[in-house]
């Protein structure tokens, strides 16, 4: 496979439940070697964007496809190379080693050692019973079955939610190491803060589509993440505080700085038809 081209691509993609619009417009591409983290409001369709690209949900118009194939059909190939995390898990009442003996066999690479070795490092005694452990405990045990199995494509939805501080650290090493260069993780949350210095690129989501697609190479080459004791009339979010004010400011002279997702999310948000134009 050749890792420069796109595997997953929506184009033009509408969907709607009943009355409610979610996408009246969305394209967007994802090419294997990234860990891409889908932002939004409430609402705005992060998850059942996962949900069609890995065909539990069936676009009204437009197309959504994973290499070359309608991901609605759910082929075969596709299905065992593609792995979706679900925000809720109603757990099974089987030990977790059975569920995860059970349910990768239809997935080629799956590796039972790395499944262990993942759940030690959660701290999972795979051998209780699924449905008797912890809310946390039952969601590091279905990342690390997610992760051990190897899919070329790995959906996760709101995966920090119900972990406690370690676990968060934990879980951005585990899936920083897992990521190669062929595969396609996307996660969405809204929990910004647990999972910087791993997403890239972000993708931030409105109803009438994208706000922003771009790398983090991109957005700081653009946006400037600084703090100042005055405040610029061109910020595009600023945030008081004893020390001045921290703000997302265009970057004007191409200087350094490091990219602070929950800035850059309230500032996407409150400057939506300029970001969509600056990343366009």
């Amino acid at each position: 496979m050749d890792t420069n081209n796109p595997v997953v691509k929506i184009d033009h993609l509408k969907f709607n439940y009943k009355k409610h619009i979610v996408f009246e417009d969305l394209s967007l591409e994802m090419e294997p070697g990234r860990i891409y983290g889908l932002l939004g409001e409430n609402g705005v369709g992060k998850t059942t964007l996962l949900r069609i690209i890995c065909g539990l949900l069936r676009a009204k118009e437009g197309s959504c496809t994973v290499d070359g194939i309608p991901s609605e059909k759910r082929n075969p190939g596709m299905l065992s190379d593609i792995y979706y995390v679900p925000e809720i898990f109603f757990a099974p009442a089987i030990s977790v080693n059975t569920f995860a003996k059970s349910n990768s066999l239809l997935y080629p690479r799956w590796d039972a050692a790395q499944f262990q070795k993942l759940c030690l490092t959660f701290e999972v005694d795979p051998g209780y019973r699924f449905d008797k452990l912890s809310h946390g405990q039952q969601k590091k045990a279905l990342i690390a079955f997610a992760l051990a199995l190897n899919t070329r494509i790995l959906l996760m939805d709101e995966p920090s939610n119900g972990l406690d501080i370690p676990s968060k650290t934990t879980l951005r090493r585990v899936i920083s190491e897992c990521a190669t260069e062929e595969r396609i993780i996307a996660i969405s949350t809204h929990q910004v803060r647990d999972l910087e210095n791993l997403i890239d690129p972000v993708i931030i989501l409105d109803r009438s589509g994208l706000i922003l697609n771009a790398s983090i190479e991109q957005i700081s080459e653009k946006l400037l993440f600084t703090m100042s004791q005055e405040l610029d009339p061109e910020a595009y979010w600023s945030e008081s505080s004893l020390s001045g004010y921290y703000q997302v400011i265009p970057n004007r002279e191409g200087m350094p700085s490091r990219v602070n997702l929950e800035a850059l999310f309230n500032a996407a948000l409150r400057n939506k038809e300029t970001f969509k134009t600056l990343f366009r």
